[in-house]
């Protein structure tokens, strides 16, 4: 399975670590060994500096990239991100062919500019409820929830609540053991209630 994670100038830098860290880690315990292939995706093929001045090279860009199957946009300052419209079309894109598309903190806001979450539960980081509320009407924000499934689509909250979210996802996709599994090798205390 491609799990394709979208990242972007000021992204969060544990909003596409995180879940870049749990798929890598599950490939590798997963049986056979490689079920999952994690990559990251810019807009250009150019290095990307995110949140701290932490610099990230992107796998590939949006016209380079194979076939999507998990898409993962994730957040941080996002604003600028719903003003590109190649971007927006792009996950709109994406997503028509991808079996779950998924989230992180304000990543929430190009999934709903891009269409994808009218009339769902969704989620976002705390500081963001409002601002999710007010700017999209139609969608039902859920607080105090560190993901919310709702079938093809997964948001979760902030930052260390994609770790959460992503070892949800390869317990759905995968299972349970291999959730656990992926969580003790990564030492991370898991919350498997959303």
């Amino acid at each position: 399975m491609n799990v394709g994670i979208y990242i972007y100038e000021d992204a969060e830098v544990l909003d596409f670590s995180g879940p870049f860290e749990v798929f890598s880690t599950a490939s590798r315990l997963s049986n056979p060994e490689g079920f999952f292939k994690v990559f990251l995706v810019a807009e250009e093929s150019f290095s990307v500096c995110a949140r701290g001045g932490y610099n990230i090279n992107p796998h590939y860009d949006l016209n380079g990239h194979p076939k999507i199957d998990l898409l993962i946009v994730v957040g941080g300052i996002h604003t600028e991100e719903l003003k590109k419209p190649t971007v927006i079309n792009w996950v709109s894109t994406i997503s028509k062919n991808a079996t779950i598309v998924a989230s992180v903190c304000t990543g929430a806001f190009l999934l709903a500019k891009a269409g994808l979450l009218s009339n769902l539960e969704v989620t976002t980081h705390w500081e963001d409820i409002e601002d999710l509320r007010k700017s999209y009407p139609d969608l039902t924000v859920i607080e105090n929830q560190r993901w919310v499934d709702q079938g093809k689509i997964v948001t979760s909250g902030g930052i260390s609540a994609g770790i959460d979210m992503s070892l949800h996802l390869v317990s759905k996709v995968v299972d349970l053991e291999l959730a656990e599994k992926t969580a003790r090798q990564m030492e991370f205390e898991w919350s498997k209630n959303s």
